[in-house]
Formats: structure tokens, sequence, C-alpha cells
């Protein structure tokens, strides 16, 4: 299979830097395996940028098994932290896609960045979000329109850069051609809702421009934190 793909992000409208990465970091279209990340960072003194810096470099430079890349990158970020007083405590979410030329996807994730399945006009969450609203809506405390106006919906429960140890969710997906796949930020989903994320991907057929005008949707949406989005598209 050929995959297509267009990255892009922004800092929003309200925070000064942006802490997100994305890997690759410019558009293309190839016929062999295409890896794609988006990580999220934070810590104090920019170190939530180096942090996901780190983490999209260690994955982008090993050849491992995608679980064990991002332990890789959760061993760089710990290793950076303890080198650098101002930067402990940073950390990051991490979500890859890895795009085998047979059309399977290998996810890796951990955090609250997503990946996403669309395919005909149905929008499928493939990951499951890190996070303490999560958690409430899984066990019933929460209903997701309550959980998407939380005071808590930023608190993660699972980032790189907080332990030694790191638990990867993985999954993997069967691909086809016309299908589109969305790895974003959470600057993305909390300020625009899943059906206007599909809305969006289905009105523009370039993976660039549906890109730029989900990023738009955000910042119109008040623009509250970095936005980050990768779109991979199955051409043929």
């Amino acid at each position: 299979m050929t995959y297509s793909w267009a990255t892009s992000t922004h800092p929003g409208l309200v925070r000064d830097s942006n802490e997100d990465s994305v890997l690759p970091d410019s558009d293309g279209r190839d016929g062999g395996p295409v890896l794609v990340a988006v990580a999220d960072g934070m810590g104090g003194h920019a170190a939530g940028e180096v942090a996901s810096r780190l983490a999209i470099e260690a994955v982008a430079n090993s050849e491992a098994p995608l679980e064990e890349r991002i332990a890789q990158a959760n061993q760089a970020v710990m290793e950076a932290s303890e080198r650098r007083p101002d930067q402990q405590g940073m950390g990051t979410t991490l979500t890859v896609g890895d795009f085998r030329p047979d059309g399977t996807l290998l996810v890796g994730h951990v955090g609250d960045s997503r990946l996403y399945l669309f395919r005909g006009e149905n929008l499928l969450q493939v990951t499951r979000d890190h996070s303490l609203v999560a958690e409430y809506v899984a066990s019933g405390a929460l209903s997701p329109e309550e959980a998407a106006t939380h005071p808590q919906r930023n608190v993660i429960t699972r980032a790189l850069g907080i332990d030694w140890e790191i638990d990867v969710d993985s999954h993997t997906v069967n691909l086809r051609i016309g299908d589109r796949v969305l790895v974003c930020s959470d600057g993305l989903t909390n300020m625009v809702a899943d059906a206007d994320i599909a809305r969006i991907l289905s009105e523009q057929p370039a993976a660039q421009a549906a890109g730029w005008a989900l990023i738009e949707a955000a910042n119109q949406a008040g623009g509250e934190d970095n936005i980050t989005v990768a779109i991979v598209d199955v051409v043929e």
C-alpha cells in the first residue's frame, strides 16, 4: 500500500510556546513503512518542549519494535530530567503509528494524545486516554459530556518521564484503501468535538488541507493549548 501524509502544528491562541512535537516534520508520500508520532510535552521552563522533542527523536532514530522504541523514548526523557535540575519532572505523551507496506498499522500509546481511524463516514478512537476523566467515564462516574468540561480533564495518569518503567498500550489495525488516520494532541480534541472532526476530515480530501482546517477549528473554539495533527491517507 501507499501512504500520503501531512503534519501540522500550531501554538494556539493562549500559550506563548509550542511544547508539542510531531514526526515526520514534513508532508510526503511513500509505499514503504511510514512512522508517524505526536508528543505533547509538559513541564516548566520549556522542559515540556524538551521532553516531547527527545521522545520523538528517540522513536525516529530506533529500529527496535514499537513498544521498545517507546520504552527507549521514556528512558531518554528520564535521563535528561536527571541531568538537568531545571528540567526535573518534565514529561510527555507519545502516540505512534507504524504504517507497514502490507496495510497493517501498529499503534503504541502513552498519555492522552489520540489516534483515530476515519473509515467511510465513521470516526473511531483507537487509543484510550490515560487521563483522570477517562477513568471517571469508564467507571460511570462521569458522562462523556461532563468529562469534556471537567476542571481536571487535563490531568493525565500515564506519561513518559514519570518512572523508569513505562506501560505502553498497543493496538493493531488492518487498513483499507480509502482509510484516513488522524494522530493529534489534546489541543485539538479538547476544543473540537468528534462529530466536527469527522465532518472536517470528510470535507477536506487533501491531508494538508484537512490538518490546517482542524487547527483552524481548534483556534476558532478558543485555541487554549498547542495543537498538533498528523493525517495519513491510505491511497493505493
